[in-house]
């Protein structure tokens, strides 16, 4: 009978210990902290911070975290006001660290932070328009040296292009093997960095001769989207509104921003073009273009390319859920903005107005 009671008392401790993690005398008690989780606020709001236990409890601190790195500390309940314009948009962890009698209890509640005001709206005037190749499925597009390049997607009919703008026509190409779907690139120097869609894998040629120097494992983000570089890092998306920002030498992830307006995270972020220090961004399968802080992800300007090439003048067979809005390119030294659409059969040199 005693070796049972022995037995039964050992099997009671390994329950505390096992299931509930508790030590014997450990004191754990209800805590939280608001505001309540998933609130959204406007980038500068204040946000009120306030941690609630017991009034049993004597803390001898309360350390406030965002996002693991400390705000503040505090001896009592007393509210922290949260400043929030220094942080970039979405969401963000709020912990309340309470220390008492030697040990301490974390409550968590997170934020979401939107961008602080509603995005002007433009629209666009067409300059001018260029021969686009139809067969050409756009995934990037730059202006570089006096010529127009292009990576195309699709397996087996994905290409990287120099383009003469005004005849449309290729004058150099690379054609990936059939296994790999391309997607966007960016110069960096005397190379051309290029990402494929779902094969985690990267390409870098040269400039001038197309040749493949290297190939590098991708795998940051869901998939390889838009690329662009502002000669100090490198940007990328992957069909959500995240956008990643990657070391210019090697392409390891040194960070990210999410990408938001003042109503709700704005998602399928596509193309990208670096111009006068903000990111412009295609939509997918939207008519727009996105003009986004590369700081915080702010959406600062929304433009309205409806109707760029309109519906009645497409053949009755194309593809309008497929064939979509996608490509941008500046010209720096010109000042000229170039668009185009997956297959379409114009490169559109356009101007931003305000609406």
């Amino acid at each position: 009978m005693k070796k049972r009671i022995i037995v039964y008392f050992t099997v009671i401790i390994a329950f505390i210990y096992g299931f509930t993690g508790c030590k014997p005398n450990e004191h754990h008690v209800d805590l939280s902290v608001s505001p309540e989780a998933g609130t959204n606020y406007k980038s500068g709001d204040a946000v009120t911070v306030k941690a609630s236990y017991p009034a049993d409890l004597k803390p001898d601190s309360i350390v406030y975290l965002v996002d693991s790195a400390k705000i503040a500390t505090k001896k009592d309940s007393t509210a922290l006001i949260l400043k929030t314009d220094s942080y970039s948009l979405g969401p963000r962890v709020i912990t309340a660290r309470i220390f008492s009698q030697g040990k301490s209890q974390d409550a968590t509640t997170n934020i979401v932070l939107l961008a602080s005001k509603a995005p002007e709206q433009y629209t666009y005037v067409v300059e001018r328009k260029f021969p686009h190749d139809t067969s050409s499925y756009t995934e990037g597009l730059e202006y570089h040296d006096g010529y127009l390049y292009e990576s195309t997607g699709n397996y087996g009919n994905s290409k990287l292009l120099k383009v003469d703008l005004q005849t449309g026509k290729a004058l150099q190409s690379i054609k990936l093997d059939k296994k790999y779907f391309g997607e966007g690139f960016t110069f960096v120097g005397d190379k051309i960095m290029q990402l494929t869609y779902r094969e985690k894998t990267g390409f870098v040629y040269d400039k001038n001769t197309f040749k493949t120097l290297k190939t590098f494992t991708y795998n940051i983000g869901n998939e390889g989207w838009g690329v662009c570089n502002d000669g100090t890092k490198i940007y990328t998306d992957d069909s959500t509104n995240r956008i990643w920002f990657l070391d210019i030498n090697d392409y390891h992830n040194i960070g990210f921003i999410d990408v938001y307006d003042d109503q709700k995270q704005v998602d399928e972020v596509n193309e990208l073009e670096f111009i006068n220090k903000k990111l412009y961004a295609n939509v997918y399968t939207q008519d727009t273009i996105l003009v986004i802080d590369p700081k915080t992800g702010a959406v600062e300007q929304r433009v309205d390319m409806k109707n760029l090439w309109p519906l009645k003048d497409r053949p009755s067979s194309f593809d309008n859920a497929q064939n979509v809005l996608n490509g941008i390119a500046w010209d720096e030294q010109g000042k000229r903005l170039f668009v185009t659409g997956k297959k379409w059969p114009y490169v559109y040199q356009v101007k931003f107005v305000k609406k």
